[in-house]
């Protein structure tokens, strides 16, 4: 056993949570990291959680929160890596630094690239440190950046010693797993999922077929817009199926989420292809809403292109009983099946077939949300989330003994 790798006996393992994320915001990172807080500190353990200096303040029982250092001049910080995040990663290292200084921490829990800041602090302190890896970041970037592919290797050598040097690793779909895997064979390794974050008993007042005036089949995405979310694959086939098949299909397209600029982006784009009359663009609604949003649709829509990461989306759409069409690539076939939601190829002739063939059959509908409710409320459940945490930090714990 390599002697860095051991923790320290402690009542209560006390832990620091680094989370290079504005937070609070509903969206996907911040809120798994909310989950993953919440869930430690109802087990006992002592969290520290270190975020950007971005975000709403929230009450977490048994969760201690701190900012990195306030930036004025740094303001919507948006998903994957960017100048903007570069810059609070320096600000937050000096926080850790700071809280390193201030408290004993038995075990760093690093998410996405914070584990480098780890890293750093392990060669001073010696804490050991746990690799949460959302995504791989070494694709991620070259994805957004494809000028910067040159530098892949550098990149994943980084990302290879950083799960080499962890006390262990938590992977948040199977190609994540895979890849860790790939570097390091014997290390500890948990794949942990997200979960449905449908509340059944959650209600509202905003009735979207009467708000909006849909009287025919509605389809409903969720999420950011992003370029990776697939926004205009969606379009582009929600265009072909209305044109090629317009006699059969009378459907509404309904947008939740994305920000000021992006759905202006998009509005242009729609009205481009001909179909701003059936295309709503709803902007943001409340993350403790989303089931009651979800269970209005018909249809739910994830046509994500890029990334290998499973959306965190597709599990509560799962749970809600909804049929669910997506693109048929690692980022959703690692989680979907053809059993349970309507899998197509990522180009528009496919995804407009798709459309037709869900909207076109109520059955088909039917059979696909049952069967996904089914696999959620088996595999990715809160209580499934809670014993598959608490049994990987008992096991790092015992590893490090």
């Amino acid at each position: 056993m390599d002697p860095d790798l051991k923790m320290p006996k402690a009542e209560p393992l006390s832990i620091l949570l680094l989370a290079p994320q504005p937070f609070f915001q509903e969206r996907g990172t911040p809120i798994a990291v909310r989950l993953l807080a919440e869930t430690l500190a109802a087990e006992g353990y002592e969290v520290h959680l270190l975020v950007y200096h971005e975000g709403e303040d929230i009450e977490m029982p048994g969760v201690q929160l701190y900012r990195s250092a306030h930036l004025s001049f740094i303001k919507d910080i948006r998903p994957g890596m960017s100048v903007k995040k570069i810059i609070c990663d320096v600000f937050m290292l000096f926080k850790m630094i700071s809280l390193g200084r201030e408290h004993s921490f038995d075990l760093i829990h690093a998410v996405e690239e914070s584990v480098f800041l780890a890293q750093f602090l392990k060669l001073f302190t010696r804490k050991p440190y746990l690799y949460d890896m959302d995504s791989c970041m070494s694709e991620q970037i070259i994805d957004k950046y494809p000028r910067f592919k040159w530098l892949g290797s550098m990149l994943e050598s980084f990302e290879k010693r950083a799960v080499r040097s962890s006390i262990g690793v938590i992977a948040v779909c199977r190609a994540l797993e895979d890849t860790a895997r790939s570097y390091a064979p014997d290390k500890p390794i948990l794949r942990l999922e997200d979960i449905s974050m449908v509340d059944e008993n959650a209600g509202g007042d905003e009735l979207l077929r009467a708000a909006y005036h849909v009287n025919d089949v509605m389809m409903l995405y969720v999420g950011n817009l992003e370029s990776y979310q697939g926004i205009d694959l969606l379009l582009e086939g929600f265009a072909q199926a209305l044109t090629t098949a317009k006699n059969n299909v009378d459907a509404s397209l309904l947008i939740i989420g994305g920000n000021a600029d992006d759905i202006e982006k998009c509005v242009a784009y729609s009205k481009q292809l001909g179909i701003e009359n059936n295309v709503v663009f709803c902007g943001p609604r409340p993350m403790n809403l989303l089931g009651y949003y979800l269970k209005q649709a018909d249809i739910l829509v994830s046509p994500r292109t890029q990334g290998n990461n499973t959306p965190m989306k597709i599990y509560s759409y799962l749970g809600s009983g909804k049929a669910v069409l997506a693109t048929r690539l690692p980022t959703h076939t690692q989680a979907l099946s053809d059993e349970v939601a309507c899998l197509v190829a990522p180009d528009a002739e496919s995804m407009g077939a798709g459309i037709t063939m869900l909207c076109s059959d109520k059955d088909y509908r039917a059979r696909l949300g049952e069967a996904g409710k089914a696999l959620a409320e088996k595999e990715y459940s809160m209580k499934a989330f809670r014993e598959k945490l608490s049994a990987f930090y008992k096991k790092i714990a015992l590893t490090g003994e």
